[in-house]
């Protein structure tokens, strides 16, 4: 029997999930540990009737993502007072023995002795290749027998063909982490994985449910009829509560890096009110907007930001998106022209690292020189 539906269905789980991969940096870009410590505290101090939840992973913030939840969450709290989730990093699995090596790491990162959710991080076809030679089933489960991970999964960013195999190939998973928003459910086939995962009875860790903040700021069309519809409340609320009102939502995980984001979804989510049908006809008619306005699928997940040439990927995608909703041509130039010479699009040497990591399968070479066209 899976104990983590009865958890959840007896209101043990948070509905919302402190996601550590877009934690704030200084202006070094270096952890900022008085904001995060901050942002943490405001977190855990909101009753949501239930331990509190935190996510990392082995390459958030270039590795950095662990310690620091090592040092603002782990070093400040009890241990039982919250949940912690990591993953395993197939791309970095050379061999068998490399996973107990990472896990043995990730431990030490993040000062624990065990993790309460383990998962096979970012699920596609080559990194699930990778996971199926090396024994990377095998290993979760013998986590879970051995009492170093509680609970084990997946995080999935492929086809529905593929989430399929996976579910088959490893029945005893606990729960998926999905995609999901109200972008990608409508127009990018994950309301198919959701319902896979829920014919299942698994049940589902929602990661990205605002597109990396691509539905926090939008188009001023978008936005406005938002605003008409609901004045007091956030443009990303909308996609929060979106998600959240999905029934085999277990919790939702959000990137918060700023004071106003922690408050405004611990507080959607500590009384959360489902979306009504007519909210549901509002988000319809933002769908129509967005479908007009010719965007890259960035997340700013900053996957890419492993780039040899030091291109800040997703921030030129955040900059072009911005113009394709605005059409702020002076705006566009004045932020891209902050960038320096050394790092900017005509240094592409197309070698392909940042496709290989992309969990949205992004052409980023091509899609980049299309961005800086509009120049």
């Amino acid at each position: 029997m899976n104990t983590l539906i009865e958890k959840w269905k007896s209101g043990s789980i948070p509905r919302l999930g402190f996601g550590a991969m877009r934690l704030p940096e200084d202006s070094n870009n270096e952890m900022d540990f008085e904001m995060t410590n901050a942002l943490v505290d405001a977190y855990m101090a909101t009753e949501f009737g239930c331990i509190h939840y935190f996510d990392t992973a082995y390459g958030y913030h270039a590795g950095r993502s662990e310690t620091t939840i090592r040092e603002c969450v782990v070093k400040r709290y009890p241990r039982e007072s919250f949940y912690l989730a990591d993953k395993m990093p197939f791309w970095q699995v050379k061999a068998p023995e490399d996973m107990e090596r990472i896990f043995n790491h990730q431990l030490e990162k993040c000062g624990v002795d065990y993790f309460d959710f383990y998962l096979l991080h970012c699920m596609e076809n080559d990194t699930y290749a990778t996971a199926k030679q090396h024994g990377g089933y095998a290993f979760l489960k013998a986590l879970k027998a051995s009492g170093k991970a509680k609970h084990i999964g997946f995080s999935f960013h492929g086809d529905a063909k593929l989430l399929t195999t996976i579910l088959d190939d490893c029945p005893e998973v606990d729960f998926v982490q999905l995609q999901l928003n109200y972008l990608d459910c409508n127009d990018y086939g994950a309301q198919e994985l959701y319902d896979i995962v829920t014919a299942r009875n698994l049940p589902i860790i929602v990661m990205e449910p605002v597109r990396g903040g691509a539905l926090a700021v939008m188009a001023d069309e978008a936005e406005a009829t938002f605003k008409a519809a609901a004045p007091n409340a956030s443009i990303a609320s909308w996609a929060i509560r979106y998600v959240a009102s999905l029934p085999n939502v277990m919790t939702v995980l959000s990137g918060m890096s700023t004071m106003p984001q922690v408050q405004d979804n611990t507080a959607l989510l500590k009384d959360f009110v489902p979306l009504s049908d007519a909210e549901h006809k509002v988000i319809g008619t933002v769908l129509g907007q967005l479908r007009a306005i010719p965007t890259v699928p960035c997340t700013a997940c900053k996957y890419c930001a492993t780039c040899p040439q030091e291109i800040p990927i997703s921030d030129i995608f955040t900059m072009y998106n911005r113009y394709a909703g605005n059409k702020d041509l002076p705006g566009f130039r004045r932020a891209y022209s902050g960038i320096n010479e050394a790092n900017r699009v005509t240094q592409c040497i197309e070698c392909g690292a940042c496709e290989a990591v992309c969990p949205q399968s992004i052409a980023i070479p091509a899609r980049l020189k299309e961005a800086i066209s509009a120049l």
